[in-house]
């Protein structure tokens, strides 16, 4: 199968950065349109932190969509590790768009260049460009995960629900996390599923859920990763 172009947009195509958007450099760092000519760093990252990585083929699927928001952090320095050219790929987000939400399926952060804020960043770029305090965003995170978990809480995400046994891996169940207006005042009106708590609605929403798809050797992979 030959794969797709990962990201349809009205920014340059791929290959072509000179016109392309990024957020402003942080320490020497900057948010930038994932093209597809990343998908080799990108695995490469990916495979680094986690013990049942994505495969090439879902990640081709989920920027191939329209409407998605996907991004990589570039690191720019003389001697940056990875890069003779002195630009590296330090991380990644990937968000899809569902109906009138964004749902962040995934992000990562070079194993090496963790606790500098780069996850942060791309998170910030990703709220921006969906809306800013108007955009409706939903993940999954492991409940073992406080660091994350302690990101997304600093972001305005809420906790609303849990979905069961969610990462094939080990099991382990996955909270549903929603940043929404609603959730930036500490309510879930506009959640679907769940009920503002001043109405006497207990907190429960399933959200966009996205279906498995199958990874290269034709075996479903559940796609949810933060």
């Amino acid at each position: 199968m030959s794969p797709p172009v990962p990201h349809t947009s009205p920014e340059p195509p791929p290959g072509d950065r000179r016109g392309a958007r990024s957020s402003r450099p942080s320490r020497g760092v900057a948010i930038q349109r994932l093209t597809f000519s990343d998908m080799p760093q990108v695995l490469a990252i990916e495979r680094r932190s986690y013990n049942a990585p994505w495969s090439l083929a879902m990640f081709v699927l989920e920027t191939a969509k329209s409407g998605g928001l996907c991004v990589v952090a570039r690191a720019f320095g003389a001697g940056e590790p990875g890069s003779a050219s002195g630009v590296a790929l330090v991380g990644y987000a990937i968000v899809s768009k569902y109906d009138d939400a964004f749902h962040v399926m995934n992000v990562c952060v070079d194993p090496n260049r963790r606790r500098e804020g780069i996850a942060r960043g791309l998170l910030e770029h990703v709220i921006e460009r969906a809306g800013a305090d108007e955009a409706r965003l939903t993940l999954e995170v492991r409940p073992s995960n406080t660091g994350a978990r302690g990101l997304y809480d600093d972001l305005g995400f809420l906790s609303v629900g849990v979905r069961r046994r969610y990462y094939r891996d080990d099991g382990e169940d996955a909270l549903i996390m929603w940043r929404t207006p609603a959730t930036l005042q500490g309510r879930t009106y506009d959640i679907p599923g769940a009920e503002d708590e001043g109405r006497g609605g207990t907190p429960g929403s399933r959200g966009p859920v996205p279906p498995d798809v199958p990874d290269l050797t034709g075996a479903p992979q559940r796609r949810g990763r933060p």
